[in-house]
């Protein structure tokens, strides 16, 4: 069975949208990365840190889920890693209103010995330094998937590039693919993004789907149409979790394969929108994915006859 690691943060997250609030709740890159993931049955492990005021339920939560914790330190006397948003009426848009690095602010991370053989490495968003770490940790991985935002690119450019020399695969929106470039169109932005390294790059377009772009090769996969949209925090996280967990399972990572992933990684992202936070994630059936990817394959699959 594959092994995935995955970096990331867990954290404490307070959000605001106009369906209502909520105070302190699960959240953090590496716990929706990781949730998602776990819906392959797949090896998986998470390396974060977290405070001394971190539930013991919350890490019993990744527990339950078959995702390995031992990787996750746990700071004495520290204050775990706390974010406050605040979504406008269209929920494209967002508020950060609080940003508390705490025990993220000094994190070394430090892979697990059984997992520094793992195929799958996701870098879910965190410094670029940190990413950087992990890999030099790692030996040789089959794929590595790297999450990253505009906030990187602000204040951490150089680094930036050095991790995305590393990797296979990017993942980022059009608003940072666009920034990162230089490039508005994103075709061409995502052609400048290869030649910095990445041999996939994945453009994220929050309800209007998302690109998978490999050389000459483009693939698009549509958002499914939902009647509710409750909160999209983690949706992001999610639709990685979900692209590089059917990855690891299925072993493929041919462009072919990873339009698959997209289905997947869209699929489970359109669940985690329906509730706050992680909660939708936490009790999603096999069941309900199923019929969901019907929905998506009745939604893009058509007839023609071409001459």
């Amino acid at each position: 069975m594959s092994k995935l690691l995955i970096v990331g943060t867990v954290a404490f997250d307070a959000i605001e949208t106009p369906f209502g609030k909520t105070d302190k709740i699960l959240g953090g890159a590496a716990t929706y990365i990781g949730l998602s993931a776990s819906n392959f049955n797949i090896d998986s492990a998470v390396v974060s840190v977290v405070g001394e005021d971190f539930p013991d339920n919350y890490l019993d939560l990744l527990k339950v889920n078959h995702i390995d914790i031992k990787g996750i330190e746990v700071v004495k006397g520290g204050k775990t890693f706390f974010w406050s948003g605040k979504y406008h009426n269209d929920l494209n848009t967002r508020d950060t209103l609080d940003t508390q690095l705490n025990v993220l602010a000094d994190f070394k991370p430090v892979v697990p010995e059984d997992y520094k053989d793992a195929e799958y490495v996701m870098l879910g968003n965190l410094h670029p330094l940190v990413q950087l770490s992990v890999l030099e940790q790692v030996n040789n991985p089959k794929l590595v998937v790297l999450d990253t935002m505009n906030f990187w690119m602000d204040n951490t450019l150089e680094d930036l590039k050095k991790v995305i020399a590393k990797v296979d695969v990017i993942t980022i929106n059009d608003e940072e693919a666009r920034q990162l470039s230089g490039e508005h169109s994103l075709v061409k932005a995502a052609r400048i993004i290869e030649n910095m390294g990445p041999e996939y790059v994945v453009i994220k377009k929050g309800e209007h789907g998302a690109l998978l772009f490999n050389k000459e090769q483009v693939f698009f996969a549509p958002a499914l149409p939902l009647e509710e949209v409750f909160d999209p925090t983690g949706a992001g996280d999610t639709f990685a979790g979900g692209f590089i967990g059917y990855l690891a399972r299925t072993g493929d990572i041919s462009f072919e394969n990873m339009k698959s992933a997209i289905i997947y990684g869209s699929n489970l992202a359109s669940f985690c929108v329906e509730k706050f936070g992680t909660e939708r994630m936490q009790d999603l059936s096999n069941e309900e994915v199923s019929e969901r990817l019907y929905q998506f394959k009745k939604l893009t699959q058509f007839e023609t006859q071409l001459d």
